[in-house]
């Protein structure tokens, strides 16, 4: 089977010769450690990295080369630099503060704080803006025909990027006092992806789209399932109906966190892979006993097992067998590889994964 088949029937719960070898990715930090561990030092990104251990993909994998967010992106200027911190003026009308790691940019203002804001960067959301296809589009289109790999289409976030435009206070409070501008600016992204995923899909046939909306903490979403099942949910199925007319089943959704109460109301709105199912936060087992074969599942491999060593990874690996027997799942690492995994751990982990997944090495 090539990787295409593997994929599609392992989310379909249909028999395969070993499902794919995927991974999430890895935190700079982690390559850096692992360049003074023996990794070469050119492998520096994450797709160097999947090449040089011979993974399948995913943080990787291929996805339709279409613009379906804010477009054309806006230039960033760097505002004042040291050693280890930038000062970043984002383009949009924002300021955040880059730290030299991995964790997310600090705000000192958020681009998006009022309706004028909005008005202001509303045309960047036009479907109609040129450079959302390639030029080549056509040609592009036809060279995925008969293709051996996983294609997906990625569409976009509805509260996440809203979240990382006005921060999670401002947008809290946005959802309190005027939820019709959010239901409006939400209303905007439908539409984009509506009329640029119609153009898309009428010439290639992908194999699943993909969604990142990070929406949740350790211990649950950041806005009400109420607020979830008002404001989101039809948006998403208007999107969804359309995927699933031209052959698209399998929705992606990335978020991170206590999703067990999201999870539902993703399945009402035609969402249902549910990506990278955080093992200290989500039960992955209770997801499948309470939806059973609805949900999809990507991930959940403890990456706190792969920190402690190899009794650890066995013990994992054992804990996940009766899911990976039943199908509908790939294990991937519940995020990507943090720095406290060493590179021996790493590859042990590789090793013993592709044993229990049958993969010959």
């Amino acid at each position: 089977m090539n990787d295409r088949e593997r994929f599609l029937r392992t989310m379909n719960f249909k028999p395969v010769d070993r499902v794919p070898d995927y991974e999430f990715g890895y935190w700079a930090e982690t390559i850096d450690r692992w360049h003074m561990e023996g990794l070469p030092q050119d492998q520096r990104t994450n797709r160097d990295i999947e090449l040089y251990f011979g993974l399948e993909g995913w943080d990787c994998h291929e996805s339709l080369p279409i613009r379906t967010g804010l477009w054309p992106t806006l230039p960033e200027r760097i505002l004042e630099q040291t050693a280890r911190r930038k000062v970043v003026d984002d383009g949009m009308g924002g300021i955040y503060v880059s730290l030299s790691s991995s964790t997310p940019p600090r705000y000192l203002r958020y681009p998006l704080k009022n309706r004028d804001d909005w008005e202001r960067l509303r045309p960047f959301f036009d479907p109609d803006t040129p450079g959302r296809f390639p030029l080549n589009w056509d040609e592009v289109s036809q060279g995925y025909k008969d293709r051996s790999y996983t294609l997906s289409v990625s569409v976009g976030s509805l509260y996440g990027w809203l979240r990382n435009w006005m921060g999670f206070e401002n947008l809290s409070i946005a959802f309190y006092k005027d939820p019709d501008w959010v239901a409006e600016m939400m209303d905007t992204l439908t539409n984009l992806w509506l009329k640029v995923l119609d153009k898309a899909l009428r010439s290639v046939q992908v194999d699943c789209s993909t969604w990142w909306e990070d929406m949740c903490y350790s211990k649950g979403p950041l806005i009400s399932p109420r607020h979830f099942k008002e404001f989101m949910v039809p948006r998403y199925k208007k999107v969804t109906d359309l995927l699933r007319s031209r052959g698209v089943t399998i929705n992606i959704v990335d978020c991170d966190g206590r999703i067990t109460e999201l999870v539902p109301l993703w399945l009402e709105a035609g969402i249902n892979c549910m990506l990278p199912v955080e093992a200290r936060h989500t039960d992955i087992y209770e997801l499948r006993e309470r939806f059973g074969r609805r949900v999809l599942l990507m991930g959940g491999v403890d990456k706190l097992a792969l920190m402690k060593g190899p009794e650890a990874i066995d013990a994992e690996l054992r804990r996940l067998t009766p899911l990976l027997e039943e199908g509908g799942y790939i294990p991937m690492v519940d995020h990507r590889v943090p720095p406290e995994v060493s590179l021996e751990n790493y590859r042990y982990y590789l090793r013993q994964k592709r044993k229990w997944i049958g993969r010959q090495e």
